[in-house]
């Protein structure tokens, strides 16, 4: 599984803006909250955490709103029953002329309550276009 191959088109739920973040990193309000809502991520990271945090809400209109038009997928379905549980990020970059980036992470999950534990590992990139960080695919 990967983020770009795991995506319904309704809209997830919400948490309270001093609820943790999904992610791990902050406060909702001031981590992934914003992003989700539709301010510009400033970083391909930053734009990462909030594609886990939609896929943890089940907010497939984001995942498909941050998806670059040329390798989205025609449909996207979030499956209900997987549980995401940490996300671990391993490393960060922008290329010199600020229009690509990487990111490489660890996502920890489950199928449903009692599952086997799993490890998603991916080296996702990203391209900055008219200011906007958009997810390419996985290496």
């Amino acid at each position: 599984m990967s983020f770009g191959a795991a995506a319904s088109a309704r809209r997830g739920r919400r948490l309270a803006a001093d609820a943790p973040c999904p992610c791990g990193r902050r406060d909702f309000a001031s981590c992934c909250g914003p992003v989700l809502d539709g301010r510009a991520a400033e970083t391909p990271e930053d734009l990462m955490r909030s594609r886990y945090t939609a896929f943890a809400l089940g907010d497939a209109r984001h995942l498909v709103d941050t998806w670059f038009p040329g390798t989205r997928p025609g449909g996207l379905t979030i499956d209900p029953d997987t549980e995401w549980l940490r996300l671990d990020v391993q490393a960060s970059d922008i290329a010199p002329d600020g229009r690509s980036g990487r990111v490489r992470f660890r996502a920890l999950w489950r199928e449903g309550p009692g599952g086997d534990l799993q490890t998603m590992k991916e080296h996702s990139r990203f391209i900055r276009r008219a200011g906007r960080w958009y997810y390419v695919d996985a290496l």
